[in-house]
């Protein structure tokens, strides 16, 4: 793990959306692909996004994002059911402790006492280091196409 003393975690502003949907894409594309088909993230990761919809679910849970100068280099985000929504990395800032320092402040800052992730093939060995247990596999349906993940939980 690298120094990370130039990157800031701050709350999600609408302004960021930009950013967090092309992160998105090109992270799910980029670092998924070890453990995904081409056609499996294809469906998971179309290119398009409901802006309006992921603006509103960002700004409605405690949304964190990572940057360093004005890049965002991750997000993640959790409900207040303790379900975390979303957790990404930029392709070219993974293994650096983004994730880890998002997951620490989302994990801290809920009042949940037990959070709840589906993991995909790829995050699973992340979580289950910070201590998540898988509770069932699960395939997921996307325009035909089967996707696996992990339904994962960890009591605080």
């Amino acid at each position: 793990m690298s120094d990370n003393t130039s990157m800031d975690i701050r709350r999600y502003r609408s302004d960021d959306l930009e950013q967090i949907a092309r992160l998105f894409y090109e992270t799910v594309h980029a670092v998924n692909r070890r453990d995904y088909t081409a056609r499996q993230l294809d469906v998971w990761a179309t290119g398009e996004i409901n802006h309006r919809a992921w603006d509103a679910s960002l700004l409605d849970h405690l949304t964190y994002v990572a940057t360093e100068g004005s890049l965002v280099i991750g997000f993640g985000d959790i409900d207040v059911t303790g379900y975390l929504d979303r957790l990404y990395v930029h392709k070219d800032f993974q293994g650096r402790g983004v994730a880890t320092a998002i997951c620490d402040r989302l994990e801290s800052e809920t009042s949940a006492g037990r959070v709840v992730v589906h993991a995909s093939i790829t995050a699973r060995p992340f979580f289950e280091k910070r201590g998540y247990k898988t509770i069932k596999p699960q395939e997921v349906e996307r325009q035909g196409i089967i996707l696996r993940n992990y339904l994962m939980a960890k009591d605080l």
